[in-house]
């Protein structure tokens, strides 16, 4: 189980990350449609202001019941750990145990 601090900083990344969606594009649009150095710069500048961990790139897949970080399967949004639990006892349909 991942540490709560850890899981609350991840919602505080998506919470972030949602608010500033449309501010960042918008900016990111910008500096690749101006042509003079100046305004890309003064663009780039408005980019750093916006808080770090408003950044897609800062967002990292969790568990959705335990937390953890690594191990994660998009297409269930569970880890490796839990995904294997489930399918033994049969919570997946048409998931079975692979044996050859």
């Amino acid at each position: 189980m991942a540490r709560k601090a850890l899981i609350q900083r991840q919602k505080k990344r998506q919470l972030l990350y949602a608010k500033y969606y449309i501010k960042r594009k918008f900016i990111k649009s910008k500096i690749t449609s101006t042509k003079k150095l100046e305004q890309k710069l003064d663009w780039h500048l408005k980019l750093q202001n916006l808080p770090k961990n408003s950044s897609r790139v800062r967002l990292h897949n969790r568990c959705l019941i335990t937390g953890r970080p690594k191990g994660f399967f998009r297409f269930f949004g569970l880890s490796r750990h839990l995904i294997r639990e489930f399918a033994h006892q049969g919570f997946f349909p048409g998931v079975v145990k692979s044996s050859w």
